[in-house]
């Protein structure tokens, strides 16, 4: 059984927030057979992360019962940070992963975007608002049981 400690996860999110005006949010999804980048978009579109004001949104996509997961950023974000910016994320989300730890990897994962989208988005007290949830998204579908 894969367990995810949300509220590490969050404190992780509204830490790594405090230093950005980037958003961060992190999707579970419960056990499905598709493609998981096309779900991790749907996803993407579903949690309004196009719709920040620099486009400078990171979302965390994970599928614990199937072990993967996608990391996907906005468009103001790409421009800035190049591939292999998301490449090195993806290693150290994955390295933690290997050894069971989803919530470590995550947590590994949300701080490194942060550190990166400080430095191309840095928080203004004066102008900076939350513009997404720091809550985990369970996605549309309850998992069963």
């Amino acid at each position: 059984m894969v367990t995810i400690d949300k509220d590490r996860i969050k404190q992780a999110i509204q830490k790594a927030e405090r230093r950005t005006s980037g958003e961060i949010r992190v999707s579970v999804s419960p056990l499905f057979w598709g493609d998981v980048r096309k779900a991790a978009e749907k996803a993407f579109e579903r949690l309004g992360m196009t719709a920040t004001k620099d486009r400078n949104a990171v979302l965390f996509f994970v599928v614990p019962t199937r072990r993967k997961f996608v990391v996907l950023g906005d468009s103001g974000v790409h421009e800035k940070v190049g591939q292999e910016f998301w490449h090195h994320i993806v290693r150290t989300v994955s390295e933690k992963f290997k050894q069971g730890d989803f919530t470590g990897g995550l947590v590994a994962g949300i701080e490194e975007v942060g550190e990166d989208l400080a430095k191309h988005f840095p928080y203004a007290a004066a102008t900076d608002t939350n513009e997404l949830p720091d809550d985990v998204d369970y996605g549309p579908e309850k998992p069963a049981g």
